[in-house]
């Protein structure tokens, strides 16, 4: 008897973009993705920071590189992508957050929520999947979303819209890039201790509450992403498109 193989998680030969990695999940990602044996290009504005973590990923015997880029400046995302050789991995990462009741969300948060979470994600995405078309590549294009693109929650209004309107692109994208074999997930985290999210916890009630809906009784690290990445990336999910792996130790399951 031949029994079945389990397909492979790893990645050599492979070319990876992720942006936002300067810190936080997208250095994670970035992380994850070399560790597999990508080859990762970190995209940021902060250059200091991408290339030290380009730095680091080499000396532990990784392959990676950084590319300063300001990802809401499309003219130059779509140059700087035309310029690379192609991509077999995206990781839409860069976002951000500006929490606010919904009675006091001003126009500038609403447009810099918006900008970076969903026009800036939404053209990247354009750019690299006409890349791949381009080069007959068969990728996988991986948003990070969040469980805020599921359910709702105080303060959040505008950044909840953004990550539901993630999902739906999500599914839409992968019905349209599935003809050329390109994948489109997204990985929905919970709190993830970062510095984005650790001016958060100064508010103890606010702390408490989150640990009470998260089931497993944690807060996220970015280590619990990391296998979520190079899991959506690999040969493993080769059947998986338009569908969202949420990690947020079951705050979703009620």
């Amino acid at each position: 008897m031949l029994l079945p193989r389990t397909p492979s998680l790893r990645l050599e030969g492979r070319r990876a973009l992720v942006t936002g990695a300067g810190r936080g999940i997208g250095l994670a990602a970035a992380a994850a993705l070399a560790q597999a044996g990508a080859h990762v290009v970190l995209a940021a504005r902060t250059a200091a920071e991408i290339e030290a973590a380009s730095a680091q990923i080499r000396d532990e015997g990784g392959s990676a590189e950084p590319l300063v880029l300001d990802v809401t400046d499309l003219p130059t995302v779509r140059a700087a992508i035309d310029a690379q050789a192609s991509f077999d991995v995206l990781v839409n990462n860069a976002g951000t957050n500006r929490p606010a009741p919904f009675l006091e969300v001003t126009e500038q948060d609403y447009d810099a929520i918006v900008t970076l979470n969903q026009r800036a994600a939404f053209f990247v995405a354009q750019a690299m999947a006409r890349r791949m078309v381009q080069a007959s590549v068969r990728g996988s294009i991986i948003h990070i979303s969040s469980q805020m693109g599921h359910v709702g929650g105080a303060r959040r209004t505008v950044y909840c819209m953004s990550k539901h309107g993630i999902e739906g692109l999500t599914k839409a994208m992968a019905i349209d890039l599935a003809p050329h074999g390109i994948r489109v997930n997204t990985i929905g985290p919970t709190f993830i201790d970062t510095p984005l999210t650790r001016p958060f916890w100064n508010d103890r009630a606010f702390h408490d509450d989150v640990l009470r809906r998260i089931k497993l009784g944690r807060l996220g690290t970015v280590e619990d992403l990391m296998g979520a990445v190079v899991f959506l990336a690999s040969d493993a999910a080769a059947l998986i498109t338009g569908t969202a792996l949420v990690v947020d130790g079951g705050w979703t399951a009620e």
